[in-house]
């Protein structure tokens, strides 16, 4: 009996560990209060967990399923926050964080020309792309943004910059038909390129792309250019298009039809195009980019503050046009790099121009900045939901703030009450790229020197222009 009752104690005190030993080992566990995964279904799981191995998405589910089946090394809890993808803006010009409200309150050309195009010229260099990207890297992940399509020149100074920050870029180097920082002509403009997409072919975090900057600013043979170099290297063709009423008019007495037409007609448009802005498309324009299959990035605190129009979000979406949420830069046209703002600016913009308060709805406006812009952008295999075997890239936004009790809706809370002062953690590729509970924030990103640099560029800038 003795030796009996020994044996028993000897398999209760045993079986923790032959039932440890059982799991699977995982690099880090994310708990959350809720998780709202933006799959297929739109399954959430409260008391919910995300189980990372190898910078991926291994498991996702209820919290004390997932506590059954994985050890990790490392578990990080936030028991009064939703755990959600990464937020993915589809239009900016990062480096122009250095030139944030430098010109304000202006028509866009005016902004452009008188503004905007000489403190480039005088100031745009390595650098200054370095120190801008950083500086706008620091503010996405701050607010949730793991993603972003930027637009620029010394674009591979700009991934080396988004590279080193460890945040996702899918980044192009603009082309446009006057000398600009960089390239002087269009024969120097394809050797920068060519010689930026060989560098980062092949990279995880960044898609090296080309920027055609609009119709009204690169001439049939800049297009036709960045045409055969996108098809010769696989790469995305970033483009704005129909963003001012003038630009439809130039267009038109151009080329005899609209923006989209002209690029139409040059075998411009497909599936690796990302068109900014489209606030004057028509719904001749929708059908083109529906069947080509082109992502319209909808920039909507830009369009308003530029009074450029407001973009007929509604009846793309309607046509099955996948549409994503941009900031723009924050140069003038926007200010910040807010994807929540843009979420709830997006929202409201559109029932009031609608006269419709069920346009757009809370849900419809989150899916814009996770899995329809990753589904646009062509990378919905690796990123824009929480799915077992896509890349770990995810945030957690705290519910504990008086502005988002009680929380009915979690689409609801995230996109009309949560700011990015709310966002606790993000992660890209599983590694922590802002942690607000951390005594260094930032592990990815040295914060003080990214502020300090800001306040030396701007004194320069300054300078530059004659001014104090």
């Amino acid at each position: 009996m003795k030796r009996a009752f020994t044996l028993l104690l000897g398999l209760a005190v045993a079986w923790p560990a032959l039932s440890a030993g059982t799991k699977k080992a995982c690099d880090t566990l994310v708990t959350a209060g809720l998780v709202v995964t933006m799959d297929a279904s739109y399954a959430t799981f409260r008391n919910g967990a995300v189980a990372i191995l190898g910078g991926k998405i291994v498991d996702v589910g209820p919290a004390a399923d997932l506590a059954g089946r994985w050890a990790p090394k490392k578990t990080i809890a936030r028991p009064d926050a939703i755990l959600a993808p990464g937020l993915v803006n589809t239009h900016t010009h990062a480096a122009m964080n250095l030139m944030r409200g430098i010109s304000d309150d202006l028509p866009l050309m005016e902004w452009l020309t008188k503004s905007i195009f000489p403190a480039e010229a005088r100031n745009v260099s390595p650098d200054f792309v370095k120190a801008g990207t950083t500086l706008a890297c620091l503010e996405m992940a701050r607010g949730g943004t793991t993603t972003f399509v930027d637009m620029y020149y010394f674009e591979s100074d700009v991934a080396a910059a988004t590279e080193a920050c460890g945040l996702r870029g899918v980044l192009g180097e603009t082309w446009i038909d006057f000398p600009v920082p960089g390239h002087k002509d269009l024969a120097e403009t394809e050797k920068v390129t060519r010689d930026f997409l060989l560098k980062w072919k092949g990279h995880r975090r960044i898609t090296a792309a080309i920027a055609p900057h609009a119709p009204y600013t690169c001439s049939e043979a800049t297009l036709r250019a960045a045409m055969a170099m996108s098809k010769e290297h696989g790469a995305p063709l970033l483009i704005h298009l129909s963003e001012t009423r003038d630009e439809q008019k130039t267009l038109r007495e151009k080329t005899g039809g609209s923006p989209t037409q002209w690029l139409e007609s040059l075998g411009f448009l497909g599936p690796n195009v990302v068109a900014a802005h489209g606030v004057w498309l028509d719904e001749a324009d929708i059908k083109t980019l529906k069947a080509r299959n082109v992502l319209v990035a909808h920039n909507p605190e830009s369009n308003m503050k530029l009074a450029s129009g407001t973009a007929p979000v509604v009846a793309m979406r309607k046509a099955g046009l996948d549409v994503g949420l941009g900031t723009d830069g924050v140069a003038g046209s926007n200010n910040d790099l807010s994807m929540f703002e843009t979420m709830d600016f997006a929202g409201k913009l559109a029932k009031v121009t609608t006269l419709d308060p069920t346009a757009l709805p809370a849900r419809d406006l989150f899916s814009m900045a996770t899995r329809e812009a990753a589904r646009g952008l062509k990378m919905d295999d690796r990123i824009g939901s929480l799915e077992a075997g896509k890349e770990a890239d995810l945030i957690a936004v705290e519910l504990s703030d008086a502005r988002t009790q009680p929380s009915y809706d979690p689409y609801s809370t995230l996109v009309y009450a949560a700011k990015e002062s709310d966002v606790s953690l993000t992660l890209v590729e599983g590694r922590v790229v802002f942690d607000a509970r951390a005594k260094d924030p930032f592990p990815t990103i040295d914060q003080k020197k990214a502020v300090a640099d800001a306040g030396l560029w701007r004194k320069k800038i300054l300078a530059s222009l004659g001014a104090k």
